[in-house]
């Protein structure tokens, strides 16, 4: 732990390090654009409607992205603490949410603002190395699980899902599992039947 940094920057220059190997003077005018900001759980963070102007590091807690169509909850994405999360699509078309980010326990996150961002893309190449590489992270696990939940057999559904989705054991370990259900598009019942299966082969 480097004592220039706080306690907040120091988890932000580990997880970025995970990408690049960012040197101190590096990461100096990343972690002057920081900023923090914690919820009560039940609180929502994004709301329909709402335009999302911020890329988000969870330092505490499990974040639900959803959206409700025709009255029906389907999970978009999870996030737990070392995850980022955004509604990327909101973002970058600077358009209202479709989506709902909720806080499901108390959380902390850390955050960029887009204006911020944009800005330090201009002037640091190892800064824009990292968001490059962070953007593909996400929307490679993304099109796997747009791919894996095209198969109807739930068990192939279920084995692909721990197969390719790279957080799955985490979510499993952390997560209730009727919201993993929903996020593999099965029934709770589903769910509880074909992880039994799996775990007997």
């Amino acid at each position: 732990m480097n004592k220039a940094f706080s306690k907040e920057e120091n988890i932000l220059y580990s997880f970025l390090n995970t990408v690049y190997p960012l040197t101190e003077l590096e990461f100096k005018p990343i972690a002057e654009i920081l900023k923090k900001k914690k919820y009560k759980k039940g609180e929502i963070i994004l709301n329909i409607g709402q335009v999302e102007i911020k890329t988000s590091l969870l330092i505490k807690g499990f974040v639900h992205q959803y959206v409700i169509i025709e009255g029906e909850l389907f999970t978009i994405d999870f996030s737990l603490s070392g995850m980022g999360f955004n509604n990327f699509t909101s973002y970058i078309e600077n358009s209202p949410s479709n989506q709902i980010q909720k806080a499901m326990t108390d959380v902390e996150i850390l955050y960029f603002k887009k204006q911020d961002i944009e800005k330090l893309l201009l002037k640091s190449q190892p800064f824009c190395y990292i968001y490059t590489k962070l953007f593909e992270q996400v929307h490679l696990e993304r099109e796997k699980r747009s791919l894996l939940l095209q198969h109807k057999d739930v068990f192939k559904k279920y084995e692909l899902f721990l197969k390719t989705i790279e957080k799955s054991k985490v979510f499993i370990e952390e997560i209730p599992q009727k919201l993993i259900a929903n996020y593999l598009s099965m029934t709770p019942e589903s769910y509880s039947r074909v992880k039994k299966e799996y775990l007997k082969k």
